[in-house]
């Protein structure tokens, strides 16, 4: 099985790095510094900004202002690399729209700044959390939604998935992350006005 390196330690990195161990991957948790916080399992193997990351795939499991910073220490080791952008741009201020230009997506905007070589797959933005972590929504399997466009990179991410028990759904080219996003965003404004559960999420029936 293939490793990752996730660089962020929030609660979607950890819900990440659970899908990661229920696949068999090696893990790697790169955090801001020695001091922050992780909702990450114990026992994994951990870094600071900066470290090489030893990961084949590698998570931006960080809010998109973040990325700038990050490709300051990681542009050139994310060459050859499968970069996953779990982003959802939204404007916090308002809770009313997403902040990614209009004709564009977060995914597409970082696949601008990577290097030649690297490839971007959007994926896991439509989840919550709690529904990677435990690996349903309700009664049927999580229902991973990706989209990017090199077929090898998307077979990486797929095979991940899938080896943790979930579905994944290629939706096509990197183009349609902007529908991820407007998906990811009315996910997390249904949630936050009470209207869903941190423990539901959109599905596909079998």
């Amino acid at each position: 099985m293939t490793s990752i390196s996730i660089i962020g330690s929030g609660k979607m990195s950890g819900a990440i790095a659970e899908v990661a161990s229920r696949a068999g991957a090696g893990i790697q948790i790169i955090k801001r510094s020695a001091t922050s916080t992780s909702a990450a399992r114990p026992g994994l193997e951990y870094g600071v900004m900066g470290d090489e990351l030893t990961g084949d795939l590698v998570v931006l499991a960080v809010p998109y202002g973040a990325y700038a910073g990050i490709l300051e220490h990681y542009r050139e080791q994310l060459s050859e690399k499968v970069v996953i952008d779990i982003s959802n741009p939204i404007d916090f201020s308002t809770y009313d729209r997403l902040r990614s230009p209009a004709d564009s997506s977060t995914a597409a905007e970082l696949a601008k700044l990577l290097p030649e070589g690297s490839a971007v797959v959007k994926a896991f933005n439509v989840n919550l959390g709690d529904t990677l972590v435990s690996g349903t929504n309700g009664t049927t399997r999580t229902t991973v939604l990706y989209a990017g466009d090199y077929a090898d990179a998307k077979m990486s991410v797929a095979a991940l998935i899938e080896a943790a028990g979930m579905r994944a759904v290629d939706v096509g080219p990197l183009t349609r992350a902007r529908e991820l996003e407007a998906m990811g965003f009315l996910q997390i404004i249904m949630a936050a006005l009470g209207r869903t559960r941190y423990e539901s999420g959109f599905t596909l029936l079998e």
